[in-house]
């Protein structure tokens, strides 16, 4: 099949958890036999075209813009001219997949000029992010996301819990989504030995400390506030031999100010943004990774962890408790709860035995429920589900 991919980020540019997605799905898809063209954003100096593991990248320039939205009407112009000519020229295309809201106008112009069926993935929604819509700026990418999956011929989603709530919110018929899960390429987390990871190691925190971290964004429905209010009674705990690494961009100062007040500053490291490379061995140098989550519909992060060969806590939130096994292969604990948290974290660092077995389960379980292969196999059998029906169908 030929399939027309659709998203906002792609590596080097990385926003979120799409850009990984797609990074690593498509090359399996690829494998299958599937030929790739992906349509996304120019970033930096990565080129404008070129083909990666496979996949054939088509990195488009968007005009200025005054603001959030004035940018997303500008990127979809630019994907809509850029598609329509790249059908044209590399047609004939069986499907088109778009990854979210953001690129919703073009895929669904595409659809209808060329009459091409439409796969939307939706990563998350604007009502659950914000539990509920409490603005007009929510309404709007509301609606974007209600038009996208209406006008989608299947919807995948990454967890049961996101096939609820898409059914729910975005009144998504249930017999249109399939469940696909995230994965990950465990063999990216390649641990430094010796010499190398003691040094490493000591940019971050003393030899006695032990390394608590979080990344992601710094928005409030990632629940780092939840984290910081946990920290003292860990610190406690644990002697004060503890040290918070809090990674990723973003405006710290209400957290630092957080970190402040509690009297923790001296025990946490805000690193801001931090190279790939880096995050990638500091994951397999911590003690304990913890993604204390108000709204997470997957959490990839708990993945990296598990690849990391990390003790994982998380919140019980949304698709959570679906990645991470409660006592198997991490603890969960209660959301927005900073004494559930504290015991989380603490029930990983004051028992290592146990720790070490969390890992080794959670490791296996890559294989067996988050490899690409087996994924992108699923992903390519409602690609042909949708095929086969399009095949059945007059489109006038």
């Amino acid at each position: 099949m030929k399939i027309l991919v659709l998203t906002w980020e792609f590596p080097p540019r990385i926003v979120g958890g799409i850009a990984r997605h797609v990074e690593e799905l498509y090359p399996e898809l690829v494998k299958l036999g599937h030929d790739i063209h992906l349509m996304t954003v120019e970033f930096g100096s990565a080129p404008h075209y070129e083909v990666v593991e496979g996949i054939k990248v088509h990195r488009l320039p968007i005009a200025a813009s005054d603001n959030f939205f004035h940018w997303i009407v500008n990127l979809n112009a630019s994907m809509g001219e850029h598609g329509g000519k790249l059908i044209q020229q590399e047609g004939p295309f069986d499907l088109i997949h778009g990854h979210d809201w953001l690129v919703g106008d073009a895929a669904i112009a595409l659809k209808h000029t060329f009459k091409i069926p439409l796969i939307a993935t939706i990563h998350a929604t604007e009502f659950g992010r914000n539990n509920g819509l409490h603005s007009p700026d929510q309404h709007y990418i509301h609606n974007k996301e209600k038009q996208l999956t209406y006008e989608a011929w299947r919807v995948i989603v990454c967890t049961e819990y996101m096939k609820q709530e898409v059914h729910r919110a975005l009144d998504t018929p249930w017999d249109k989504i399939d469940v696909v899960f995230n994965g990950i390429r465990p063999e990216k987390k390649r641990p430094l030995q010796g010499r190398d990871r003691l040094d490493f190691r000591r940019r971050f925190a003393n030899d006695s400390e032990k390394i608590v971290y979080y990344v992601g964004r710094m928005s409030y429905e990632k629940g780092v506030f939840v984290l910081l209010n946990a920290a003292p009674k860990v610190l406690w705990e644990m002697g004060g031999r503890v040290k918070f690494v809090i990674i990723g961009g973003g405006n710290t100062d209400r957290l630092k100010a957080q970190a402040w007040n509690l009297g923790i500053w001296a025990q946490c490291y805000f690193t801001g943004f931090m190279s790939e490379a880096d995050l990638n061995q500091l994951q397999t140098i911590a003690d304990c990774a913890v993604f204390p989550s108000l709204y997470e519909p997957f959490g990839i992060v708990a993945l990296e962890s598990f690849a990391a060969r990390v003790p994982v806590v998380v919140s019980d939130t949304c698709g959570f408790p679906e990645v991470v096994q409660h006592t198997r292969t991490g603890i969960t604990t209660k959301t927005q709860d900073a004494d559930s948290l504290a015991w989380g974290i603490l029930e990983v660092l004051k028992n290592p035995g146990y720790a070490q077995w969390l890992v080794d389960n959670a490791y296996q379980d890559l294989e067996r429920r988050f490899s690409w292969v087996h994924l992108a196999q699923q992903t390519a059998t409602v690609y042909q589900k949708v095929v086969q029906a399009r095949s059945q169908t007059a489109w006038s």
